[in-house]
């Protein structure tokens, strides 16, 4: 399965809570490549649409907006209301956001679901000038 928060906050650099709005990645001179969020819910992204930043992580995302750093947004909901696609829709007219919600692609070929999982990493990643190992880009046939 997957990984527990513990393990995951040991490769960190830095833990923050959500109720930190202090917190350095809360300014703008805090410096980051950008963020990431996964999974982003849809009260989230409204959150964020809004600029309605009341935790650290939508007061983050606001500064990463007003910086002009990436923002990556892995939106989860099924199926979408015409409220979260206006709010999708809003974001996705900011300047370095991006919306890239954990769907399993198949144009790719991928043999099995981990296959699947890599590749939506990959591209999670991308944007950050990451470039997974194994990553399959599309070839003109």
């Amino acid at each position: 399965m997957g990984m527990a928060k513990e393990d995951v906050e040991c490769l960190a650099d830095a833990v923050f809570s959500p109720e930190e709005i202090g917190a350095g990645p809360a300014s703008g001179s805090y410096r980051t490549e950008g963020m990431l969020i996964v999974p982003c819910s849809m009260k989230t992204a409204a959150g964020i649409a809004c600029g309605y930043a009341d935790n650290l992580i939508l007061r983050a995302a606001d500064v990463t907006i007003k910086e002009q750093r990436p923002l990556v947004l892995a939106v989860r909901e099924i199926p979408l209301s015409k409220i979260h696609l206006k709010n999708l829709y809003e974001l996705s007219k900011v300047h370095n956001v991006r919306i890239i919600p954990p769907m399993l692609t198949f144009y790719h070929q991928p043999e099995n679901i981990e296959e699947m999982v890599y590749h939506l990493a990959a591209k999670l990643v991308e944007p950050f000038g990451i470039e997974a190992e194994e990553y399959r880009r599309w070839k003109r046939i």
